[in-house]
This record gives C-alpha cells, structure tokens and sequence, in this order.
C-alpha cells in the first residue's frame, strides 16, 4: 500500500496526486490520499494528522510506502518514526524539514503575532480555491515536532528543487547529509516540481513498485 500524503492548502485531488495515483495504477499498485483538511480545516493540527495517518496505517496489511509532499513530507518524517514498524520507506518531495522552527514557519515572526491575538488567520486554500480560517493552536501544535531532528531508518528518496522559495534547499541538503538511509536529489525547479514529474517518476517507480 502507497499513501500521498498532500501538502498545506492542497488535497487529495492536487495534480502531483492525479500523475502518482495514474501511474501506479496502470501498475496494479493502489495509492490513498488522506485529506487532512477534514473534518474541518479550521481546526487541522499536526498532531491530528498524525493521528488521522496512525488510524490509516493500522487498517492495512504490512508496512506502507509514503509519498509526503511539503507539509505531508514533514509529517511522513514523524510517522516514520512514530508508526516505524509501519512504515516500509519514503519518497518526499519538497520536504519542509524546518516546519516547527519559529523562524521557519508559514508567516513572519510579527504575523505569528496577529495570529495569536486574533486566534485565527486566513490563508488562501489553494484546493478550495478562496480564503480558509485556520486556528492559532496549528502553530502552538507544530512547535512540538522537530522534523528536522528526526531520525528514521528507512530508506528515503528526497526531491528538492534548487529555485524552491518555500523550502530551502541548503535546509534539505543539512538534512540528508546526517542520514545514511536518504539519497537526495537537487533540481532545477520550484517548491511544486511540476516539470520535474517525469524525472522523478524514474527514480520513484522502482524504488516503491
């Protein structure tokens, strides 16, 4: 079993998902997709998703291969840890291994600030397409989990575009380069490596088919 697990404001239905879901099913393999915008988005902490994903790695037979893309390789990062026995090997995409840290989260210092005072702060969602209200206590949740200080030892392929303004490359290179288990590749492309698709898919089919 294969899980796509989505990145921050996207879902099951993003056009990474549709291109893996295709193409592993034209090999027989099944992949699920989470959405870990429900039930409410509003509400959607770190420690839900994990606890959402636990739930859906126990109804299946052995251990599962995840797909994490952004956010979702951060959170295929903690469960590979937490879920081990579950957990056969990873392939992220655009991992945001420093989610967590303050001075690398989705807003500025002094945005995180307004966040706190008002409770919640509107992002654009882009799977709905508008506005989403999401509660300050993602933020306050988040600073539990140290992705980066992780350590997993299953096999992991990385994929990481050299012009990411969201991720940094510098960031994801520091982290493969402690674990012996992650081979890391460097990309000429943005945080969505869209046009990486193909030369990804290489890599990726026979490391998880």
């Amino acid at each position: 079993m294969i899980f796509y697990l989505h990145g921050f404001v996207s879902s099951p239905k993003s056009t990474k998902v549709r291109y893996f879901a295709d193409r592993l099913a034209a090999l027989g393999v099944e992949m699920r997709c989470p959405d870990f915008n429900e039930p409410d988005f509003t509400t959607m902490t770190m420690t839900r998703m994990l606890e959402q994903l636990g739930a859906e790695l126990s109804r299946v037979q052995g251990p599962a291969v995840l797909i994490g893309s952004s956010l979702g390789g951060t959170l295929a990062i903690l469960a590979a840890a937490r879920f081990a026995a579950r957990v056969d090997r990873l392939v992220l995409l655009a991992p945001a291994v420093m989610f967590g840290h303050p001075d690398h989260h989705l807003l500025a210092r002094d945005q995180i600030a307004r966040w706190r005072e008002a409770g919640e702060h509107e992002f654009f969602h882009y799977a709905r397409g508008g506005p989403a209200r999401l509660a300050y206590a993602f933020y306050e949740d988040s600073l539990k989990y140290d992705a980066f200080g992780t350590l997993f030892t299953q096999p992991a392929l990385i994929f990481q575009g050299r012009r990411d303004a969201i991720v940094n490359w510098q960031d994801v290179e520091r982290f493969a380069s402690t674990r012996a288990n992650v081979a890391l590749t460097l990309l000429d492309d943005d945080h969505q490596l869209i046009a990486s698709l193909p030369e990804i898919w290489k890599d990726v089919q026979p490391f998880v088919a």
